[in-house]
């Protein structure tokens, strides 16, 4: 089975940091390209950021440029998002994402075939 789970979310202040990890399971990571997502109640999904396979890029949102890290640990199998500077609009469910043999990646909910359940982060004082 192919299994993604996110891990790493809390309570933290403004200003604060954290570091969000997707374990995959079932698939060898190092031919995925992952994404993370995030979704606000009420709100749509939107993307944060990415990483392909092979080629190794990274994609950033606007709102996250400086202040988000995303990387991998193949010997994991495991995609981390730290994430620094928080900011109270960051509060979220975030979720990792999964796209088969890409040497690309895109921010884009629709482009992706496998998802985790989320973990919750709280940016507040």
């Amino acid at each position: 089975q192919v299994q993604l789970v996110e891990s790493g979310g809390g309570f933290v202040q403004p200003g604060g940091s954290l570091r969000l990890s997707c374990a995959a399971s079932g698939f060898t990571l190092d031919y995925y390209a992952i994404g993370w997502f995030r979704q606000a109640p009420g709100k749509e999904r939107e993307g944060v950021s990415c990483i392909s396979s092979s080629a190794g890029s990274t994609y950033y949102a606007d709102s996250v440029k400086g202040r988000f890290t995303i990387s991998r640990d193949n010997a994991k199998n495991t995609v981390y998002l730290q994430m620094n500077s928080l900011k109270p609009e960051d509060t979220a469910v975030y979720y990792c994402a999964a796209e088969a043999y890409k040497d690309y990646c895109l921010l884009s909910v629709s482009s992706y075939d496998y998802w985790g359940q989320g973990t919750q982060v709280t940016v507040s004082s």
